[in-house]
């Protein structure tokens, strides 16, 4: 599992309890463990803080509003460091949010499924085929 230092677990807290309208709402949703993944939210990352956060296929959901919008680079930096430590981040916009909120949460569980990825090969279909014949 992924944390963060003593201070980004505080400050973590801290965000929990002020929370926006959009995360508000998502969070609302993701809480009821939409096709069975858990979702945390305000979730220490090193020394970043995830907006939500799927330990299962290593996902960082963050809600970009009028916050994120000054802060690019610290983002990208994120981003980066995220995606070193194997986890994918995608972003959502906070006004999408609002306005569509179950496309929003069908989409999150597509990329988690798609993460989760399915098997190659399917036992029932017997052996996977040798090096060569495709």
């Amino acid at each position: 599992m992924i944390t963060g230092p003593r201070h980004t677990v505080k400050l973590a807290r801290k965000l929990r309890g002020e929370m926006t309208v959009p995360e508000v709402n998502l969070w609302t949703e993701l809480r009821k463990r939409p096709a069975g993944y858990k979702f945390r939210r305000q979730h220490p990352a090193g020394r970043f803080v995830l907006d939500f956060y799927c330990a299962a296929v290593r996902l960082a959901v963050e809600v970009d509003g009028q916050a994120h919008d000054a802060r690019a680079a610290m983002d990208r930096q994120r981003s980066a460091w995220l995606r070193a430590q194997g986890i994918a981040t995608t972003r959502i916009p906070a006004r999408t949010i609002i306005e569509d909120i179950e496309a929003v949460v069908t989409r999150l569980v597509q990329i988690c499924d798609h993460r989760a990825g399915s098997p190659l090969h399917h036992p029932a279909d017997g052996p996977p085929p040798r090096i060569g014949e495709d």
